[in-house]
């Protein structure tokens, strides 16, 4: 991997995120690979309490081999928007 990634536009071609009319959202594709992360994490006895976490597993399960800055570029947008997402459900759901 190059030392200067555009994670939104790498995401987007690997299938993990897709733009929408209100911004950006995560796929089917990223949801299982977050659910494959939780759930061996769940059984190793993690409590999940940092959606980080799982955000990190998932992508280093996809991007194995990238450095700790690079990994955490990536953490931090997938991050972000796992949270409008979810701000965004949480809203549907009043």
């Amino acid at each position: 991997m190059t030392d200067t990634i555009d994670w939104l536009e790498r995401l987007e071609l690997d299938g993990f995120v897709e733009r929408t009319v209100d911004g950006v959202q995560t796929t089917k594709r990223w949801q299982a690979a977050m659910s494959r992360a939780a759930l061996q994490m769940y059984q190793y006895g993690e409590t999940l309490t940092d959606l980080r976490v799982p955000i990190a597993a998932a992508l280093i399960e996809r991007y194995e081999g990238l450095d700790a800055a690079t990994l955490a570029d990536a953490v931090a947008l997938m991050l972000k928007i796992e949270s409008a997402e979810l701000a965004r459900n949480i809203g549907k759901l009043s």
